[in-house]
């Protein structure tokens, strides 16, 4: 099959679309991809781009072409709305002309924001080829649960634009089965959503031991670890506040992966705090190390607010923490909660209660080591009964070769 791409986010950028981009080439299919240039998360663009950058490049054989958009900035203000616009409105203008050839599948990732949508609806038109599209999350309500916007008229508007994009997909994949009732608000048939969860690369998988650089770059003792995006939609005060709960206890260290347009105020508070002893931002690693330092951390955090959205959601992280058998501490309510709970992978305590989350930390921090071992393990044998990625391409291939025969048998 030649299949079609659509998203905001890519190489270099680290999003779960670049190995799926990859899988699918690997399964004998020509593969595309309609992206933007790379801006995330540090909110400029990446060395070696520019707004006149070349329109083609290829990653790993597959052909890369991408639109100029406004970069999203350091902060989460005006600057993330043009971002998001700038992109729908020059994918529309020019994806077209650089998209020429037919294509069997339009296979759009939308992360945020919704309205990667409309260039993946215009291409559906021209190309006459069937849309599938995969809900990472939900919008309005993402906007609202951050605060990103309180209009009630402009949730409103974003509403009936998603409306119109759901109802003009062949084919909506939920990322979590909590999102199913709200993309059928929309009015769309129910045989027309389907469930189909992240998975985690293949380089996630168990190590006995992190590399010397990794050792020596972490603090002895206990190790909490996270990994991610440093947003609001994290809860970071949360996790700060537990943090100070535990001061006491000198040996137990929080160790935090990741870049977003929170790390300054986390770095400001973990100073203010006096946390700095407790509390170890180590910045952005690629994700090919991540095993490494997994391997190092004695739990795994994933932590959300404690907004109605957010309980629908599986932060796709969790995958990443099952793939390499660790023991999980999940803050969140809902979904995600009740994967821990039901998989027997580590403990879990309501959202944005730092009392709770302090007491689960303790809790895994006094366990006998051979219980953690056991979560770590079951952890692992849910990831490969639920999330492996072979199977997953498997139910994703055979959707799209469904969509791609009716296609051909219509016309």
């Amino acid at each position: 099959m030649r299949i079609l791409i659509v998203s905001q986010y890519f190489w270099p950028e680290s999003f779960r679309v670049n190995d799926l981009a990859q899988g699918l080439k690997e399964r004998g299919h020509t593969v595309e991809v309609l992206t933007g240039m790379p801006n995330y998360p540090a909110g400029k663009l990446f060395p070696g781009y520019s707004m006149f950058s070349p329109a083609h490049e290829t990653y790993d054989g597959i052909l890369v072409k991408r639109v100029p958009l406004i970069p999203r900035g350091p902060r989460r203000d005006w600057r993330l709305a043009f971002n998001y616009l700038s992109f729908a409105l020059t994918s529309c203008l020019l994806g077209p002309l650089r998209c020429r050839g037919h294509y069997d599948i339009i296979f759009v990732f939308q992360a945020s924001p919704i309205t990667v949508g409309l260039p993946g609806i215009l291409l559906r038109a021209l190309k006459r080829a069937p849309l599938l599209f995969w809900v990472q999350d939900l919008w309005p309500e993402s906007l609202s649960a951050t605060g990103a916007v309180k209009s009630t008229t402009i949730l409103h508007l974003v509403r009936k634009l998603v409306d119109f994009i759901y109802r003009r997909c062949d084919l909506v994949l939920v990322s979590s089965k909590g999102f199913t009732s709200h993309v059928l608000a929309s009015g769309i048939d129910r045989g027309h959503v389907v469930h189909f969860p992240n998975w985690a690369e293949n380089h996630y998988q168990p190590l006995a031991s992190p590399s010397a650089a990794v050792h020596d770059e972490l603090p002895a003792g206990f190790r909490v670890m996270f990994a991610g995006n440093i947003g609001s939609a994290q809860s970071f005060d949360t996790i700060l506040s537990a943090a100070e709960r535990l001061k006491n206890h000198a040996d137990i260290h929080w160790v935090i992966l990741g870049e977003g347009n929170m790390r300054p105020w986390v770095v400001d508070e973990v100073k203010r705090r006096g946390l700095e002893r407790q509390v170890h931002l180590l910045g952005s690693q690629p994700t090919d190390t991540m095993p490494g330092y997994f391997s190092a951390a004695d739990a795994m955090l994933v932590t959300l607010r404690a907004d109605e959205v957010f309980a629908l959601t599986v932060p796709s992280k969790l995958q990443s923490y099952l793939a390499c058998g660790k023991p999980v501490i999940a803050a969140l309510n809902g979904e995600g909660a009740r994967i821990v709970n039901q998989a027997a992978v580590g403990v879990s305590c309501p959202a944005e209660n730092a009392d709770e989350l302090a007491a689960a930390v303790l809790s895994l921090y006094q366990m006998p080591p051979e219980r953690r071992r056991a979560m770590g393990e079951n952890a692992r044998a849910y990831f490969e009964a639920n999330y492996e990625r072979g199977m997953l391409l498997d139910r994703l291939e055979r959707w799209m070769s469904e969509f791609a025969r009716k296609k051909t048998c219509a016309s």
